[in-house]
């Protein structure tokens, strides 16, 4: 049958399919990179299965957790082709994954700041002045997270020339504090995909850890975006 209907049909018909084919492309890479981040992070997540108490070998842990560098860097690099476009999912999480390799320093020095403000946040608060020191540390290794995750952004960012470690923590520092109160919330959704992992591993990894990842990268990708030239 041809008539007004029909021509509506065929015109919205292409529209259709290309939201379909761009649906399907996103849930392609998410389900693709969850693979891709527990293959590459194997190790740590097969720690935490077999360790009862991970609290109890936190030095462990904390070295075991340089993994995660070059992965997200990896997961971040996809998330940045796909918002191109692409759908390519092993060779650009290798790309990034390669790229991430130096941010193994910057992890392992934040990692340790961390744990060096933990284990002072559980020294100050033995004394009088513990609740009023409390939002220091808390804030001091927030900051820290962020620049480290930020720095990560930058580096999976495809550029052709390759930055030094020091010229992407210091735009990601002055960024991080300058749009603090959106921080907080790509800190707040990392923190549910960690306890999400921690609880339902399988879910966690497989199922939600992309889209949570992607709610990160997006909001840090957004206040860091003047760093590589993007208003």
């Amino acid at each position: 049958m041809s008539g007004p209907g029909a021509a509506l049909r065929s015109l919205f018909r292409p529209a259709e399919q290309a939201t379909y084919e761009k649906v399907f492309g996103t849930v392609y890479v998410g389900l693709m990179t969850n693979v891709l981040l527990a293959i590459t992070c194997a190790p740590l997540l097969a720690a935490l299965a077999v360790v009862r108490d991970p609290l109890a070998s936190w030095p462990f842990f904390l070295a075991l957790s340089s993994l995660c560098a070059p992965a997200l860097a990896g997961a971040f690099n996809c998330f940045a082709a796909l918002g191109d476009g692409s759908i390519t999912v092993f060779r650009t999480f290798w790309d990034g994954y390669r790229r991430g390799v130096r941010a193994l320093a910057l992890w392992a020095a934040g990692a340790v700041a961390v744990s060096v403000l933990a284990l002072d946040a559980v020294v100050v608060a033995r004394t009088a002045w513990g609740p009023a020191l409390a939002p220091f540390f808390a804030t001091a290794a927030a900051l820290v997270v962020a620049v480290v995750v930020a720095s990560l952004v930058l580096l999976a960012e495809p550029r052709r020339e390759r930055p030094r470690l020091r010229d992407l923590v210091r735009p990601s520092l002055y960024l991080v504090a300058r749009r603090w109160y959106l921080v907080a919330v790509s800190l707040a959704v990392l923190v549910l995909a960690v306890a999400v992992i921690l609880v339902k591993p399988v879910i966690g990894v497989l199922v939600l850890c992309s889209p949570l990842l992607y709610v990160a990268w997006a909001t840090i990708r957004f206040i860091v975006a003047p760093a590589f030239g993007k208003p």
